[in-house]
């Protein structure tokens, strides 16, 4: 996506399309979904503008700098008040000021995606999780696949403030700790975990996350510290594997025997419908 941050503004404050919203019609505007002007300098009316967007997409818009949110917060504060989802997923120069800026500028926020691509996000630090964590109590759904700056502080700051969760994916970050893990426990509605590659999670960490009684997706890839008492402790503790897509993702993991595959055809065989044991050679 080419000039993506004059096109951001752009889209926020020269939209071609009919804006008025009725209370009967409550339908969510996607920037996405949009048209485009170049012309940056209009002198339209900024503020009658995108007034309800509640969905900015700019997923792959490699070239959108922390600049290019300052202008959209200076030129277009007021269409930003209810947004409620960003996804800034593999936006490169994106950095904690970005998200300061975010912060400052979109006090309704519910969802929140950083995904980074293979060489990781090395701009996107705790600060940021403070930040997030500070202003966004009733956060539902939280990405920070391969923010690998991020450490147990900063992670911990979200599982105590943010404990409305439903999703959080922890996508290939093996910086963290049990310590960060079991706080995990503290998201009582939370549905989607993804930890693939948490080398560091232990079956003591799996155990907290077991509390997670509303837990119907869960991704234990590469976690290799990860055994039978850790698996046990899931099929015991999420009785809740039974809605979308159940899923208990074990590939990789070497310490699981056909221990763990009991006690989840006890708790949860009528519930999972995917179940990976690819690479337990544990399992026979």
């Amino acid at each position: 996506m080419n000039n993506a941050g004059n096109r951001l503004v752009a889209a926020l404050s020269l939209t071609l399309c009919n804006m008025e919203k009725s209370v009967s019609n409550n339908r969510c505007h996607s920037i996405s979904q949009m048209p485009f002007s170049n012309d940056v300098g209009s002198e339209m009316n900024w503020e009658s503008r995108y007034r309800h967007v509640k969905h900015i997409n700019l997923e792959f818009a490699q070239d959108i700098e922390d600049k290019h949110l300052d202008l959209a917060k200076t030129k277009c504060l007021d269409s930003l008040q209810e947004l409620e989802s960003i996804n800034l997923n593999v936006c490169q120069k994106i950095s904690d000021r970005g998200v300061e800026t975010i912060t400052s500028a979109c006090p309704k926020l519910k969802v929140f995606s950083f995904y980074w691509n293979v060489s990781g996000c090395k701009s996107i630090t705790d600060k940021s999780l403070q930040l997030i964590a500070d202003n966004y109590p009733d956060l539902e759904f939280l990405n920070l696949t391969r923010c690998v700056k991020l450490t147990d502080g900063g992670l911990q700051q979200i599982l105590f403030k943010c404990s409305s969760l439903q999703s959080l994916n922890l996508y290939a970050l093996s910086s963290f700790t049990d310590e960060a893990y079991r706080k995990i426990s503290l998201l009582a509605n939370l549905r989607f975990l993804d930890l693939c590659g948490s080398q560091n999670l232990s079956d003591q960490g799996l155990t907290c996350i077991a509390k997670c009684k509303n837990l119907v997706s869960l991704n234990l890839t590469w976690c290799v510290r990860v055994t039978d008492v850790g698996v046990i402790a899931i099929a015991q503790g999420c009785t809740s594997l039974e809605f979308l897509s159940p899923l208990i993702n074990l590939f990789g993991i070497v310490g699981v025997t056909d221990k763990c595959l009991e006690a989840l055809s006890r708790s949860c065989s009528n519930t999972i419908t995917t179940l990976d044991v690819n690479g337990c050679i544990g399992i026979k």
